[in-house]
């Protein structure tokens, strides 16, 4: 993957890896929302000029408590005060953070983005990323943080200014806000000159709760627009003595002609083919043409079945990889196994899907797709 050639200060600890530019901005890895959310579009002031001075920013209150977050509630518009106190009163919600959310037109990307309260919305994020204040005053700032496979793989260099949303926005950092599906944050206020809705978003910190049963139970009581997603989905492991099931023959076999049909296709970060891909995009196009419906990014496809052993893999078995190194236990690449020590996969930009070797640097676990 590129490297972005400016300077950089690396803040460094057991989990997290936070890149500053210099002139501050942040960015963190995460990826598509629901499909509810749609690119916001805004008209263009791309030719206007700045103003000449720059309004003070308050600065950011420091960590007082931390707290992660396990679902995220979201609707196309600005979510009622009925929607908000049911969430907030049902058993097993702890806390909720209110914040805006849109898939945002970025240098000619649909970036999953989401406005926040600097001050607020750090309690949510991993430990090392919360304790991070230049990280949070650089966002209160006006600048962006992007995710890992943005800033690489999605080309939003560190340091430079990008459009987005008819506006200039600058990429100034790199960070995990161990949020899978976000790619970009920004502070409200940058939220708002971009045009995103409202507050049509809740984060909801549940830790003494199971989110799959959460999930169900918040699914029944809100209206059906509002969707809720598990940010942290558990994989299902294998029960000893047990071989799960697989796919029928013939699914495997339509899974595998259907990806290989794709041989030489362009990697493109956040694409979802039929003629570019990346990695988590080609899988689930390839099983979407067996007729199985698969989730879009690589943590929660590593969710979507039991883990076998990977001595045991299978060809059409989905292998995982951890390579993120700002959010290291982050799931960030996955391949479709090919069968003889091969898997075929999406690599990387500037690359093809391909047939390779697979390989165990890094490897996060294998999974098996075993719908019915």
């Amino acid at each position: 993957m590129n490297r972005s050639s400016f300077p950089v200060i690396f803040l460094l600890s057991a989990s997290i890896v936070v890149v500053l530019a210099t002139g501050v901005v942040i960015l963190s890895r995460m990826e598509p929302l629901p499909e509810v959310l749609r690119p916001v579009e805004r008209p263009s002031t791309m030719g206007r000029s700045n103003p000449a001075t720059t309004p003070a920013v308050e600065p950011v209150a420091p960590l007082k408590r931390h707290l992660g977050a396990h679902l995220l509630v979201l609707s196309d518009r600005t979510l009622s005060e009925e929607v908000v106190a049911s969430v907030q009163g049902q058993a097993g919600v702890a806390t909720v953070e209110p914040i805006d959310a849109a898939r945002l037109t970025i240098a000619g990307r649909h970036v999953s983005t989401v406005g926040v309260d600097p001050s607020s919305f750090r309690s949510y994020t991993p430990g090392p990323t919360a304790r991070a204040d230049a990280l949070w005053q650089s966002i209160a700032s006006g600048d962006a943080a992007v995710s890992f496979s943005l800033g690489t793989d999605g080309g939003l260099a560190l340091g430079t200014s990008v459009s987005a949303g008819g506006q200039k926005l600058r990429v100034g950092a790199v960070a995990t806000m161990g949020l899978g599906v976000i790619d970009a944050v920004v502070s409200t206020d940058t939220a708002r000159r971009l045009g995103l809705p409202q507050k049509n978003a809740l984060l909801v910190n549940a830790p003494r709760t199971n989110s799959a049963s959460l999930k169900d139970a918040l699914s029944r009581k809100l209206p059906r627009k509002v969707q809720v997603v598990v940010l942290k989905p558990a994989f299902t492991p294998v029960r000893p003595g047990r071989s799960p099931a697989s796919l029928s023959e013939d699914r495997i076999r339509t899974v595998l002609t259907a990806t290989a049909s794709k041989l030489g296709a362009p990697y493109v970060w956040g694409a979802e083919g039929p003629d570019t891909f990346d990695c988590s995009g080609l899988i689930q196009w390839a099983f979407g043409r067996a007729g199985i419906r698969l989730p879009r990014v690589t943590h929660q496809q590593f969710a979507s079945g039991p883990q076998v052993p990977f001595a045991e893999m299978r060809p059409g078995d989905l292998i995982f990889w951890r390579l993120d190194p700002t959010n290291p236990g982050y799931i960030s690449h996955a391949a479709i196994y090919w069968g003889d020590g091969k898997m075929i996969q999406a690599p990387r930009t500037g690359d093809v899907v391909k047939i390779v070797s697979v390989h165990t640097r890094k490897l996060a676990g294998v999974v098996r797709v075993a719908h019915s």
